[in-house]
């Protein structure tokens, strides 16, 4: 039994869709509100809220590998439900921070995890993704508005990496042998900045998209009402104001570990282009 937390999330989804589709099986999907998941046939849904662990008892039940989002709950106290549950094999969702921006809060968080992971006795795999094509999904309003785009940075170029990539590297990770104890950076095939996702956007819509480069500041303000002051400044140093070479490489774990190229950010502008219709 394999359970995929994060299930409707973009990787968690389309975890559930590559599992499902190459046979591998019994699947569960952890979500919140198992009336409202969606999930491919024959996917078991379970409700389970990591703010409360032991609702995670039932979901666990039988199951022998993990797909773990960290970081949604008391993460030493979901591992450990986890391997009192008999989990034998867990696939860390991390960051590339953790090798590239030790320094930052987020960043020592993540490591925080990773090491209880290591320390819990059970076998484990650790990804760690750059930027998300996905969190281009933060412009949509503003694109269905018919409005500019407004972002900082605009001419930085980072390895942005389609979800879905994340999601083939765990299907390996959790179902072929010569995983365990393995550390995976993860990027996509290219460079790609925020102007050019905009463009990106613009072509799979067919119409223009204004956009505007703002300063730092402007851009803090607004990132700090939602996920406070220090969360902002990760973020912002990450996506242009602390680069470095770490950062910005282009990797090929991807292709080396699924047999197939990194999709780049136009694939997943293309995809994904209705919800900024």
């Amino acid at each position: 039994m394999i359970l995929v937390t994060g299930a409707t999330g973009n990787s968690g989804s389309a975890l559930l869709k590559e599992l499902h589709a190459r046979g591998v099986g019994p699947l569960r999907g952890l979500t919140r509100d198992a009336s409202r998941a969606v999930f491919p046939d024959g996917v078991g849904a379970v409700e389970g809220d990591f703010a409360e662990p032991a609702t995670l008892k039932p979901a666990l039940r039988g199951v022998r590998s993990l797909f773990l989002v960290p970081r949604l709950g008391p993460d030493a106290d979901i591992i450990e439900a986890a391997r009192q549950a008999g989990v034998e094999h867990v696939v860390l969702v991390s960051s590339i921070t953790v090798q590239t921006h030790p320094h930052l809060g987020p960043a020592d968080e993540n490591l925080a995890v990773e090491r209880l992971l290591k320390a819990s006795g059970m076998a484990w795999t650790i990804l760690r993704p750059t930027q998300f094509a996905s969190n281009a999904l933060m412009w949509a309003a503003s694109i269905r508005g018919h409005e500019t785009v407004r972002a900082p940075y605009a001419d930085t170029a980072l390895p942005t990496i389609h979800p879905a990539d994340v999601a083939a590297v765990a299907r390996v990770a959790l179902t072929e042998p010569g995983h365990h104890g393995h550390t995976y950076a993860l990027t996509g095939p290219a460079p790609v900045t925020a102007r050019q996702q905009v463009e990106a956007l613009a072509a799979a819509l067919g119409r223009e998209v204004p956009f505007a480069e703002i300063s730092r500041r402007q851009a803090h303000a607004q990132m700090a009402a939602v996920f406070g002051a220090e969360a902002a400044d990760a973020v912002l140093d990450v996506t242009g104001g602390d680069v470095n070479d770490q950062l910005l490489m282009v990797r090929d774990t991807v292709a080396r570990i699924t047999g197939r190229p990194a999709r780049p950010f136009q694939q997943w502008a293309s995809e994904n282009v209705n919800a900024f219709r």
